[in-house]
């Protein structure tokens, strides 16, 4: 199959790969998988054999063709001719019971995780291979350079895990950049509410919008917060943070301490209390 540009496409073409990243999901006979971009079905030929039920979503409709005619007599399998980004997974099933696998485009990386992340629709686990930069800033840790947004993003509401990386030379057509296969597991019961979460969120956005200034900066400039001088000091004082730092220093845990203070005096102000 010639990979459409337009789409993202790069097929994984290494069997041994393939085999890691299915046993990592660890399909079983009573598991719902969830198969983001199976493509030419490198790794649907093994979920299938494993799996109680598989659900592949594809949006190449040359791929759907395919995919159906190789799986329409398989029961256990449905192909749904579905673009990803807007799949509610209860739909499909319970979501807590679903486990997600996929070599998702790097074009959607980012999107597509937060997707799969939203509140009411986290999987049980995800078991996912991306562009290596990103996997980099999905796991990194307070105070390295690769920490920001997207990395409290994650990491307040799963636990992650590199599993291994993948040469580029394992694709067709050849990809610029290696990858990494992550397994992404929401925690249950969610560490946050709802409330703390959306908090969280729109702390970090401004945060690290000017990941070079310190935090008591954006804290006074910052439209949804605009505090002064005073405040800042009691807020300091009452979290036990140092706000002259910069927030790629504070760990999720530190900045969703931050963020409850901040609720507390009815901020950001765009969220309702």
């Amino acid at each position: 199959m010639r990979a459409k540009r337009s789409l993202g496409q790069n097929f994984l073409i290494d069997p041994n790969i393939q085999r890691k990243i299915v046993e990592a999901a660890d399909p079983g006979a009573d598991d719902v998988i969830v198969e983001i971009g199976p493509g030419t079905g490198a790794l649907t030929r093994l979920l299938a054999e494993l799996a109680g039920r598989l659900v592949c979503i594809e949006l190449d409709d040359s791929l759907v063709d395919r995919l159906r005619e190789a799986y329409g007599a398989n029961d256990r399998v449905e192909i749904l001719h579905r673009d990803a980004l807007t799949i509610d997974l209860r739909d499909i099933a319970e979501p807590g019971t679903i486990k997600v696998v996929g070599n998702i485009p790097y074009n959607i990386t980012s999107p597509l995780l937060f997707h799969l992340l939203a509140r009411d629709t986290r999987p049980a686990d995800i078991v996912l291979m991306v562009q290596r930069e990103v996997a980099d800033r999905i796991v990194a840790a307070a105070g390295t350079a690769a920490y920001g947004a997207l990395s409290v993003g994650v990491q307040s509401v799963a636990a992650v895990e590199r599993l291994f990386t993948v040469g580029r030379h394992a694709f067709r057509p050849l990809p610029k950049v290696d990858s990494t296969v992550l397994r992404i597991t929401p925690f249950r019961p969610p560490p946050l509410t709802s409330r703390q979460e959306l908090d969280l969120r729109s702390l970090t956005r401004a945060a690290f919008a000017w990941r070079r200034k310190q935090l008591q900066k954006t804290l006074r400039t910052a439209s949804d917060y605009g505090l002064d001088a005073p405040a800042i000091a009691a807020i300091e004082r009452e979290t036990d943070l140092d706000l002259s730092a910069r927030p790629e220093t504070l760990s999720p845990a530190q900045l969703d301490r931050l963020a409850r203070t901040l609720r507390l005096r009815g901020l950001p102000a765009s969220i309702d209390a």
